[in-house]
């Protein structure tokens, strides 16, 4: 059997990842490898998050690239750790993003999240992020964000 040409190409992004494989099937490998956990060394709790994007493939590649290590803004990235957040991770699947926070147990939500409304440029990043978002300038992350109910784990 010769081997399938997969490409995906992204003009905002520059780039352009071509691999082969039999079939489509081994394209999932590369997901199915799982994403290496960072270790706290203190007791976490976790928030999920759901939020979904403009039904726009051109947009939602802007979206991708604004979080790339690359564009992403240093200050909102440093005021999310300044709130007491250690880990912040966003997942996407067409238009649905989910967000998983991971902070310590005395964490407060509610207060991080008022705190890092006032930080600087998160009211420009907010705005900036609506157009992709599909919500007013003005909407706060927590406004935008809707957290999910955990309704299974492996109850040990």
């Amino acid at each position: 059997m010769d081997n399938i040409v997969f490409s995906i190409e992204n003009r905002y992004l520059n780039l352009k990842i071509t691999t082969f494989a039999k079939t489509k099937q081994h394209l999932n490998y590369y997901y199915m490898e799982g994403f290496k956990q960072k270790q706290f060394g203190v007791p976490t709790k976790r928030y999920v998050q759901t939020l979904d994007l403009t039904d726009d493939p051109e947009l939602i590649a802007q979206y991708r690239k604004w979080h790339s290590e690359e564009y992403s803004w240093a200050e909102i990235r440093e005021g999310i750790k300044e709130v007491g957040i250690l880990e912040m991770e966003i997942y996407i699947l067409g238009t649905r993003l989910v967000m998983i926070v991971d902070a310590p147990l005395d964490f407060d939500w509610d207060s991080a999240m008022a705190r890092l409304a006032t930080l600087p440029r998160q009211a420009e990043w907010e705005s900036f992020v609506a157009k992709f978002q599909g919500c007013s300038a003005n909407a706060t992350s927590d406004e935008k964000w809707k957290m999910m109910d955990r309704m299974f784990f492996l109850y040990d």
